[in-house]
């Protein structure tokens, strides 16, 4: 495991919060760019869920519909 990036990231968790109006909007930017990295991730998981199961329904509705 790399070492480096545990270290770092101590690193600017200790660093100060900024203050006044550019650094609240700093704050806020960056705490948006982490939503939406996030929900980037676990939408393209939920969405080969979703694909998964309509194949699966749609069979199934094909299956018992025809036979």
């Amino acid at each position: 495991m790399n070492t480096t990036l545990p270290a770092l990231t101590l690193a600017l968790l200790q660093l100060p919060l900024p203050e006044g109006q550019l650094g609240q909007a700093l704050i806020a930017v960056l705490a948006i760019g982490v939503v939406i990295l996030v929900g980037r991730v676990l939408l393209s998981i939920a969405w080969k869920i979703v694909l998964i199961a309509s194949v699966v329904i749609g069979l199934l509705w094909v299956v018992t519909t025809f036979l």
